[in-house]
């Protein structure tokens, strides 16, 4: 029972926390898009009321016209929109997630004891210190390398060394799967402490001192923009590594940090092709095309790079192996591999796998988990083979073939 409702917790956290993290992400994406479209309008009445930029959109049957002061209107309106709570929600569902699912079960999901051999309480709090650990690091990086006309440029070298090496960190001391999230995490948590402790504040004290007459510190809006630029460029690697627990054959590899700077590398490189190319489309010039051709390039390189080694044609198989032998060799691997998991003791995610008709009512799963995604088994805790994945497989393609 305590497994089914931890289901339905994982379930509802998941679900909101995507809901939260298209809202964060969706608005954080359209206001890059925006301040990089707006044009410097026409209208002297908007240029007489200090309106540095406008832009004329459709949508849904109506017509809107966004536009941004360069310093602030003569008379703050009453209500003003704050966008923060999206990234909150997003970061406390993760969080509350992450938690559920990797550290309440540590020793099923966060140790792999062929990486690292370690206590789940040691990894528990490994995992939360890389968490705070990225942020303050990142933190005293901006805060003390960002000054001066090279600052940001220097950030985002020094920052980028940092991720690498967290990267590398986490996948000798955490199960593939784990690291890649963890790494994603720490990321994403950086991201969203961006807005807690500079993005929103300096807004709050910026509007302060308007309301009260006093003259603004631009140091906040050039902190500002300098957390919101590092948090768009982070948004396509944090993707790319909380989606890849559903990707076996990419966190399983040998050199699985090197797997995820990469990935990670070509979603930065393509976000730096759209930000780039909002600008040169107002301005009438090329598009940047060269970073997205960049980022395609890296992805189809590790696309190649973790290719896996030709299978032999199932004539060629069927040749030296009958669908009996198949089949009888096929339940010998689930139960030495899957049945730990997967009994009338033990059925995580309600599958059993101990009985022969089991294994056969479930072949198309474990054609998918074990052989396609090589999810499965979690963390490869059973040991399976690179050679006993392909006899499932043949099994799988023999089964089929003769319906």
């Amino acid at each position: 029972m305590l497994a089914y409702a931890l289901d339905w917790v994982n379930l509802l956290l998941r679900w909101a926390h995507v809901i939260t993290a298209i809202a964060w992400i969706g608005s954080s994406f359209y206001f890059v898009w925006l301040d990089n479209t707006l044009t410097r309008p026409v209208d002297k009445a908007l240029l007489d009321k200090g309106v540095g930029g406008e832009l004329w959109a459709v949508h849904g049957g109506g017509f809107y016209n966004p536009q941004k002061y360069l310093g602030a209107p003569r008379q703050l309106p009453a209500h003003l929109h704050w966008f923060y709570w999206e990234s909150y929600a997003t970061w406390l569902t993760g969080f509350a997630l992450f938690t559920a699912l990797y550290l309440f079960n540590a020793a099923t999901f966060l140790i792999d004891k062929t990486v690292h051999d370690w206590a789940p309480v040691v990894a528990v709090h490994t995992a939360l210190a890389f968490l705070a650990g990225f942020w303050l690091v990142y933190d005293v990086i901006c805060r003390t390398l960002g000054r001066g006309p090279k600052g940001d440029a220097i950030v985002g070298a020094v920052v980028a060394v940092v991720v690498v090496f967290a990267s590398w960190l986490a996948c000798q001391l955490f199960a593939g799967r784990a690291a890649f999230l963890l790494v994603g995490a720490m990321m994403a948590t950086a991201m969203s402490a961006n807005v807690f402790f500079w993005i929103i504040p300096g807004q709050r004290k910026v509007v302060a001192a308007m309301k009260a007459g006093q003259p603004v510190d631009p140091v906040h809006g050039l902190r500002g923009k300098q957390r919101s630029v590092h948090n768009t460029y982070f948004t396509l690697p944090v993707l790319f590594a909380m989606l890849s627990n559903h990707y076996g054959w990419v966190y399983s590899h040998a050199h699985n940090w090197l797997v995820l700077v990469l990935i990670m590398l070509a979603g930065a490189l393509i976000r730096r092709f759209f930000v780039a190319r909002h600008k040169t489309e107002v301005a009438g010039q090329r598009a940047p095309w060269g970073w997205a051709v960049a980022g395609v390039a890296v992805l189809l390189g590790v696309a190649v790079w973790l290719a896996p080694a030709s299978a032999p044609s199932s004539a060629a198989a069927s040749a030296v192996e009958s669908p009996a032998d198949l089949t009888a060799q096929a339940h010998t691997v689930v139960a030495q591999r899957c049945v730990l998991c997967h009994n009338a003791q033990v059925a995580n995610k309600g599958v059993r796998l101990d009985t022969a008709a089991a294994i056969d009512a479930q072949a198309q799963a474990i054609h998918q988990q074990a052989v396609v995604l090589k999810a499965m088994p979690m963390n490869n805790a059973t040991q399976i083979t690179e050679d006993e994945r392909a006899l499932l497989g043949r099994w799988y393609r023999a089964s089929t073939a003769s319906r």
